[in-house]
């Protein structure tokens, strides 16, 4: 469609836009987060042949985001922290779909050093998701 063909071509920019956003806490609400997650979900859906070269990035992206959720001591409810969580995860599992298992080996190391459990948990969603 359409709109994979526009999102193919700005991908570079919207790549750029993305990051930015996930690395940057907005708040108690997290609206611009929840809002580029879902933003990053439409994207891989999209331009699904052009993600696996973006791998690296994005999976590093997500579980830095993941990651400082889960260690924000501020202000964030319980309830947002776990749609970003989420939010992340079902990114995570677009990925590991359109490159054909990949994000489920990068996860591995990951996976086995992590004693957190909530970002152990996301990572084993990930790694049971067929």
């Amino acid at each position: 469609g359409r709109l994979g063909i526009l999102i193919a071509r700005h991908l570079k920019r919207l790549e750029r836009v993305i990051l930015g956003y996930l690395e940057v806490c907005d708040g108690p609400e997290e609206e611009a987060r929840l809002g580029i997650l879902e933003t990053l979900q439409c994207t891989i859906e999209h331009a699904w042949p052009r993600m696996p070269c973006r791998l690296p990035v994005l999976l590093r992206a997500l579980l830095k985001m993941i990651w400082d959720v889960h260690t924000d001591q501020g202000s964030t409810p319980e309830p947002v922290k776990t749609a970003l969580l989420q939010g992340a995860t079902e990114c995570l599992i677009l990925l590991d779909r359109c490159s054909e298992g990949q994000v489920k080996v990068l996860l591995e190391g990951v996976y086995s050093s992590c004693e957190e459990n909530r970002v152990r948990e996301c990572i084993r969603k990930v790694r049971e998701n067929t």
